[in-house]
């Protein structure tokens, strides 16, 4: 098993963190059971939100009343916060949730920009307020776009960045992963799995265990997911050459024009839902169709026809995708599959 250390934070965690935004779908009996399963079985890193509803209620219930003891578990959380007020609001929100009197890594969620000290918004200062109290021990952000990202790497400011990472990544955003190691900072690696489109744990697994100081956290929410990252505590898959060469052949598959899922470009106007129509083609050919092909979506990829082209998702997305004329193509070939003129799985 493989150790990790999160840059200058000092962190050392097991190679497989806990994404616990999947299990606000549970309920908390069920909850309980997979975080605790997942600390028996070697896992020490949890990452959460503000933003995912009763996650932190969740990871409280299971860790917060002695199952273990607090300085054995890593937590963090995010808040999205835009003003000081609300950051303090979240804060003790997050802090109550999790049964805590401290989190160890406390992030600014989604960042647009790069909050920095005197740049008139009074968010750094709130994190450094909130250090000195002892109330979170390290600042990190997270970020989608990847401009924020390398500024947050490179401000010093940041002891973590959150950052989509799988082996569908572009080369500047691996370089992301060298800069942070350069700069001594921590990368928590989400989206390992590219938001659903990676159905090949094991050479995501191998990708992800190339590169000193990243901790990936893997979305859970059944029991049998959770199983499968444990088995990889112990035997982890290294890249070999059959790795090396399904990789290259989903690379080719995949790369270019594809919604990641990130929902950068939500709300949509019209109420399309542009994170999950907009990779409808990737999802139907991947994945068990049927459960994309029911009324409920069919209702949703309707939608695509009332896309006004405003252009407001345009502005939003950091992968620079055409996103109504990707949605149109999206909806053409949902159409065809639904006729019965194209495969799916």
């Amino acid at each position: 098993m493989k150790n990790v250390t999160l840059g200058r934070t000092g962190i050392c965690v097991p190679q497989n963190g806990f994404g616990a935004l999947p299990i606000q779908r549970d309920s908390l009996e069920e909850s309980v059971k997979i975080l605790r399963k997942a600390y028996d079985g070697g896992m020490r890193f949890f990452d959460t939100a503000r933003a995912y509803s009763d996650s932190e209620e969740k990871l409280g219930a299971a860790f917060g009343d002695g199952y273990v003891k607090r300085e054995d578990i890593i937590i963090a959380t995010k808040t999205g916060a835009k003003t000081p007020e609300e950051f303090w609001q979240h804060l003790e929100t997050s802090l109550a949730k999790l049964k805590t009197d401290y989190i160890d890594i406390y992030q600014f969620h989604l960042m647009g920009q790069c909050w920095k000290p005197g740049d008139g918004s009074g968010m750094y200062e709130c994190m450094q307020q909130a250090k000195e109290q002892g109330k979170i021990r390290h600042i990190g952000g997270t970020a989608h776009k990847l401009g924020v990202a390398v500024e947050l790497a490179e401000s010093g400011l940041y002891e973590t960045v959150q950052y989509p990472m799988s082996y569908l990544a572009t080369e500047k955003e691996i370089d992301l992963i060298h800069l942070c190691n350069k700069n001594n900072v921590g990368f928590i690696c989400m989206k390992g799995l590219a938001g659903g489109l990676i159905t090949n744990s094991k050479a995501a697994m191998a990708f992800a265990s190339q590169f000193d100081g990243l901790v990936p956290i893997w979305g859970i929410q059944r029991e049998s997911e959770l199983d499968e990252w444990l088995s990889y505590m112990d035997n982890t898959p290294v890249m070999d050459d059959e790795i090396r060469a399904f990789i290259e052949s989903e690379r080719n598959d995949l790369m270019g024009d594809f919604c990641r899922g990130c929902g950068y470009c939500m709300p949509c106007s019209v109420g399309i839902q542009i994170n999950q129509c907009n990779r409808m083609i990737l999802m139907l050919r991947r994945a068990p169709s049927d459960s994309w092909l029911n009324d409920y979506w069919q209702a949703e990829m309707n939608k695509i026809d009332d896309c006004i082209h405003c252009g407001a998702c345009l502005s939003k997305c950091p992968y620079e995708l055409d996103i109504p004329n990707l949605l149109k193509k999206n909806l053409e070939d949902y159409r065809e599959v639904l006729a019965g003129n194209r495969k799916v799985k």
